[in-house]
């Protein structure tokens, strides 16, 4: 054979190496991205221990400060009672009615008991009944998340805080 195709033969085969190695070069690169895209996607939501520290954190701060500052500061304070898609809400114990909302302030007076899920569920009777039974726990309903703006399914940590259900609750 001539040195020309030789050279285009070793070339072609050392091209075809080449090929193979890059491939494997990119599968490892795009797995990586996304095991950093799952991790920051994890990172940008909220899970069950912080949904229970935001609850704690609001429960010291309706004592310290009072009902009617703390229903507003959980409706009004998007810095140290919003964190990423995890806010506070809180309902009336007797009537039902919203009384805060982190997410959506045009809820306060509807009353959350005859508020039914995106698959038809009465929620908040059960939040009543969860509080009533254990004093706190978790409820499970569909609801429109924040971030996504999609219908999710979504896990309520409730508490009963004086005359007040208050939730805070994780998409899962």
């Amino acid at each position: 054979k001539s040195l020309s195709v030789r050279m285009v033969e070793r070339a072609s085969a050392s091209n075809g190496e080449l090929d193979m190695n890059c491939s494997k070069i990119f599968f490892v690169l795009a797995a990586a991205a996304c095991l950093q895209i799952g991790a920051a996607s994890a990172a940008d939501k909220g899970n069950a221990e912080d949904a229970v520290k935001l609850m704690n954190k609001a429960e010291k701060h309706y004592k310290e400060a009072g009902k009617e500052k703390a229903l507003a500061d959980f409706t009004n304070d998007k810095t140290n009672f919003v964190d990423r898609d995890l806010y506070l809400f809180c309902f009336n114990k007797t009537d039902g009615h919203w009384t805060a909302h982190g997410n959506n302030p045009a809820l306060i007076g509807r009353d959350l008991l005859q508020i039914k899920d995106a698959n038809g569920k009465l929620f908040g009777g059960e939040m009543k009944q969860v509080v009533a039974d254990m004093k706190e726990g978790w409820v499970d309903y569909m609801w429109m998340n924040p971030t996504t703006k999609k219908i999710d399914a979504k896990t309520s940590f409730v508490r009963g805080i004086g005359d007040q259900i208050c939730g805070v609750g994780i998409y899962k």
